[in-house]
């Protein structure tokens, strides 16, 4: 829930980067040295000495970041505790049905005073796209492959097949009461970030977690319902474009969209999330990648893979991030330049993954 300022100055403070030395260890070393053991410990004692926080995820907030951080808002809430849930673009149409999805607030700086910031699945302080962040003491809880130890405080597995999924370990951890409304935020973070469940970073205890949450009442069929099947009119002929620009190059496939698609049809950011699944989802294609031209001339990239191709590793050289079955990075125009730029590395992976025989 977004609460009014408080006049209280934050307690917590940076740590900053050390050598070890046969120097005594300062109190602040050791709580690093305690958070590496047990992270889940480390940020709920940094939860409980708080008063008020702010929780926020990375810039082009998806599934996984919208329904993290309200799960997360929630979970401060039970705690007894004031949050600001921010982010530097607004929530996507397909979750503001979300339940508390109206107290996340669209913003471009901070200011506080917070005695922490919660970092939800960004890979560094510049994913969240929000100024002022830096002077605070940060909590960083990631998932992706390309996931780093920026913050003071920071917990990254890289086994969790959503954020969402560490702040249910998280709220569990508290002991507090996974309620139908947190549930509902957790359930669209895993369904989302898997793909439907499809990707390969669901296992067994994947769909435990979905089941403890269905049993705290997270309705599977509505929320699907929602996340899968209500595209907007602009959606739909967006993807009426991309599907006309469509190339495969055996199990390679890709697609893109121009500015002047995305003018032509009305679309909006949001209306190009997905766009990509319809290249990886053709029968033989192992690896996909969808272009978007931005108005500056940026081409924004997405990657998708079924799992025999590592995309993290190809996004990450290029300047980007994600997970081995989606990623995405961002490449200087022209259009044509950012084509053969990516697909050279693609073209190298997937001969790498599945080698001629002779």
């Amino acid at each position: 829930m977004v609460r009014p300022p408080v006049n209280s100055e934050p307690e917590l403070r940076s740590s900053s980067a050390r050598q070890i030395t046969d120097e005594p260890r300062e109190p602040e070393a050791m709580e690093e040295d305690q958070a590496s053991a047990d992270p889940v410990a480390a940020i709920l004692a940094v939860l409980r000495k708080g008063e008020r926080f702010l929780v926020c995820s990375h810039s082009r907030p998806d599934g996984d970041a919208v329904g993290s951080m309200l799960a997360m808002g929630m979970l401060l809430e039970q705690l007894g505790k004031r949050a600001d849930l921010v982010t530097a673009d607004r929530v996507p149409t397909i979750y503001r049905g979300l339940p508390g999805a109206e107290s996340i607030r669209h913003a471009l700086r901070v200011h506080g005073p917070y005695d922490a910031v919660i970092l939800l699945e960004c890979d560094g302080v510049e994913r969240a796209q929000l100024r002022g962040l830096e002077r605070f003491y940060l909590v960083n809880i990631d998932h992706h492959l390309t996931g780093r130890a920026y913050g003071q405080l920071n917990w990254i597995d890289h086994g969790a097949v959503s954020v969402g999924e560490l702040v249910h370990r998280l709220a569990k951890a508290a002991d507090a009461t996974v309620t139908a409304e947190m549930a509902t935020c957790l359930y669209t973070t895993l369904l989302t970030d898997t793909g439907g469940f499809t990707y390969g970073s669901v296992k067994e205890s994947t769909f435990e977690v979905a089941r403890e949450l269905v049993l705290a009442g997270a309705d599977p069929v509505g929320i699907a319902r929602d996340v899968f099947y209500s595209a907007t009119t602009s959606k739909v002929m967006l993807l009426g474009a991309a599907l006309n620009n469509l190339k495969r190059e055996g199990r390679l496939a890709w697609l893109w969209i121009t500015h002047q698609d995305m003018v032509r049809t009305c679309a909006v950011e949001e209306d190009c999330e997905g766009i990509v699944n319809l290249g990886v989802g053709i029968a033989g294609v192992e690896v996909a990648v969808f272009l978007r031209e931005l108005p500056e001339k940026h081409i924004r990239v997405s990657l998708r893979s079924k799992g025999k191709v590592n995309v993290a590793v190809i996004a990450e050289r290029l300047g980007g991030g994600g997970h081995g079955n989606a990623a995405g990075c961002t490449l200087e125009g022209p259009l044509g330049h950012a084509l053969e730029e990516i697909l050279g590395e693609l073209r190298l992976a997937v001969a790498v993954a599945f080698p001629v025989v002779v």
